[in-house]
Order: structure tokens, then sequence, then C-alpha cells
């Protein structure tokens, strides 16, 4: 499946979708889960490729651990198989993964007394890494390029001997993704003090617990703009927590400002659209940066100029997302453009007329962050490499033909 070709009027959207469990919340949990002395229960565990590839690595007995595109899973593992046992690990990666710096987390290992080396290109994986005993103790880490690397850091800390005086130095990118994972450790047993610009962990034991991961809100930011882009309706999305442990979570609240309401279940939420969105919108997406490319194409499909800071992480993801972004909204005569320290959208020109193909980068919130505007395509729209999708939501294009989309291949 090269290509699929997507249509839906926009006249109503009425259904219910069940949405599956967060990668963020399941690959932490697999990591606390191997730390722990006890197995325990994981209810939703996410079918998403990057926790595929954790829970694979994790059970490997090989010496050479490919986990192809999953970031996540790679600065994770680096830090858990530096602690973990003595063998010999060599973990390795897509080409785009030996593309992605992971040096800043490498260099705070190494700092600890980690054995790892580079084995192609420095800052780089694949690296080698030789997994031995580390003491801990004081470190400073630059928490202004990625919060994965702390994280990474933060769930290992009770395992190492003086646990971990974990000082972030600069301006903290992503603090909703510390706070999950201090508050997911937290729910296992693990204490730890957040003061100013410094977490300690002190030693500790990870206590077996069940859980049931909650949906994953990033991957509800696509419903949400199927209802954006609807003239009514109401759709019911499954899994999804109140009280969540993901920033993303904020999405309930942006949303209102396009005209969509949400109302929490017992089980998840119901979502309305109540009225017509707003003429100009601004947003520091510092803190949910995963949220950012699906309101774009929002902004595109409304007519609205919007203002967007705190896009800086999205150069070292899959793909440089805001030039992928650019790239794409100019085949619709849509302006992109970086000023200073922000991205604006200009889509008063938009041309919805003509048959647009959509280039994905190998990336999967490029195609399910497009795959609604095409609600607003007659001719339909054109998702190129369409099973990127299968990264973080598997089940993806199933979900849009129950909310009545025509999908073809």
């Amino acid at each position: 499946m090269e290509t699929l070709k997507i249509n839906r009027d926009r006249e109503e959207v009425s259904g219910m979708v069940v949405l599956n469990g967060s990668k963020s919340i399941s690959n932490r949990t697999l990591i606390i889960q191997a730390l722990c002395e006890e197995k325990f229960e994981i209810e939703n565990l996410s079918s998403s490729d990057d926790t595929i590839a954790l829970q694979k690595a994790l059970a490997s007995e090989n010496n050479i651990i490919d986990i192809g595109a999953a970031g996540t899973t790679m600065r994770f593992l680096t830090a858990y198989f530096a602690v973990f046992g003595s063998k010999e690990i060599i973990l390795t990666g897509s080409e785009r993964m030996k593309q992605r710096p992971i040096k800043i987390l490498v260099d705070a290992l190494q700092e600890l007394g980690a054995d790892i080396q580079y084995l192609e290109n420095e800052t780089c994986p694949p690296l080698k890494i030789t997994g031995q005993k580390i003491t801990g103790g004081k470190l400073e880490i630059n928490a202004t390029v990625s919060s994965q690397y702390i994280s990474a850091l933060l769930l290992i800390a009770p395992a190492l001997e003086k646990g971990l005086e974990l000082t972030l130095v600069g301006d903290l990118v992503s603090r909703p993704y510390l706070e999950m994972t201090l508050n997911l450790m937290n729910y296992f047993g693990v204490k730890s003090n957040w003061s100013e610009n410094t977490i300690i962990i002190k030693p500790q034991i990870y206590k077996a617990k069940p859980i049931k991961i909650e949906a994953d809100w990033s991957a509800a930011s696509y419903h949400y703009a199927i209802m954006a882009f609807a003239d009514k309706g109401k759709l019911q999305l499954k899994g999804l927590f109140k009280e969540s442990f993901q920033g993303d979570s904020v999405l309930s609240s942006m949303m209102e400002f396009f005209g969509v309401q949400t109302k929490f279940l017992d089980d998840g939420v119901e979502l309305s659209k109540v009225g017509e969105a707003e003429s100009n919108f601004e947003y520091d997406f510092i803190k949910c940066p995963d949220l950012a490319q699906t309101i774009t194409v929002v902004c595109a499909g409304l007519n609205i100029k919007g203002k967007f800071s705190g896009l800086q992480t999205l150069a070292i993801k899959e793909t440089d997302r805001t030039k992928a972004l650019q790239t794409e909204f100019l085949k619709m005569n849509v302006r992109f453009e970086e000023v200073g320290n922000t991205w604006e959208i200009y889509p008063e020109n938009i041309e919805l007329n003509r048959n647009i193909s959509i280039d994905t980068y190998h990336d999967h919130r490029m195609a399910m962050s497009f795959a609604p505007l095409s609600m607003f395509f007659d001719n339909g729209l054109t998702i190129n490499q369409p099973n990127v999708v299968s990264k973080s939501y598997f089940y993806y294009w199933d979900d849009l033909k129950k909310l009545g989309f025509k999908i073809k291949e």
C-alpha cells in the first residue's frame, strides 16, 4: 500500500472510536517492568511499532538490536542497557535513526560511568553498549533539546547505587513528559523530589502493580481535527482520562478555539461541534510538540491565520517536521513561514480544487495530521506511504473508515 486516496464530506460526523493505549506511557511502563523484580499485568498496551520494537528488544537474547525508526525506544534502551547486565549490545536503527543525535544522553551516561561507544558517526547511533554497575550521583544535562534524554535517565535512577541528582540546564522543553515519567514512577512506588531545576531520586525498588494504559491524546487530536472540520456531529473517543499523565491532554481545552467541545464520560470523551472557529490562533507548543502538526492543518483547513512558537524540537523528530509542513502546505498555496522564533501560517489563498498528494517523509504524524484535510477536497486527497501510521496508530485508516471516510488504495 504505497498511496491512499481519501475523501469524505463535511456535513455531519458521528460515531465511536476505541483508541489504543498511549505509546509514551506504554514505553515508560515497559522499562519500569524490566527494572522491577516482579512482573505485573499491563492492560491496553500500545500496538504501535515503537512499543512492539521495545518489547522485542527487551526480550531479545541477540547482541545486535535494531529498533528501526523508534526514537523513544532508542533513547530509553541506551540508558537501560548501560546499567543492565554485563553483555555487549549493539543498538542500531533505520537510516533516519542514524542521523538523529543522541550525544547529550550518551555524554550524561558516560559521565556516570557507562561504557558506550559510537560505531559510525559521532553523536548518533549505532552504539556499542557494555552493561555494568553504575554508581550514579550528581549530573547536569542540557534540557533544551529533548525531554526523552532526561526521562531515560530518570527511569534508571532508582537502580543506581547512589541514585541520581539531576540538574537541568537551560530552558526545559516538553516538561509534561517529565512529569508523566515521574508520575508513573511514583505509581510504581518510586519517590522523587523536583525543586527548581534539580530532580533527586534516591536508590529505590520499583513495586509491581497492575496498570491500565490510558488512550493516546496525540492520537485523539486527529479525530478532534475531523470534528473541527465537520459542520455538525458528535463523536465518542474511548479510553481517554480527564486526570491524565499526558501533557497532550491540553487538547480538550485547546480545541474549544475551533468550536469543538469536550464532555468527559466514565470511559472516554464525547466531542461535539458547537460553534465556529475564532479568527486568529496563537499557541506555544513547547509542552505539547506532538500536537503541532495537527493544529497547523486545522488552521489551514479553516482558513485561520496561526502563530506557533515552541517548535524547536520538531527538527530532530522522524523528519524535520517544520520543513516538511512548509513543503506540503505549498502544494495547496498555503504559506508556512519561520518568523524569528515562531512559525506563522497564512492560508487565505488555499487551493483545494486540485489533485494533491501529501508526502509523509517516514513520519506517522504527517500522514495522520493531513488526512482529515481531505474533507475539503471534492476529488479527495492522496497520502503517500500511508503505512507509516503503524509507528503509533496501527488502526488509523480502519478507524477513519468507521467514521465514513472513503479510502481507496
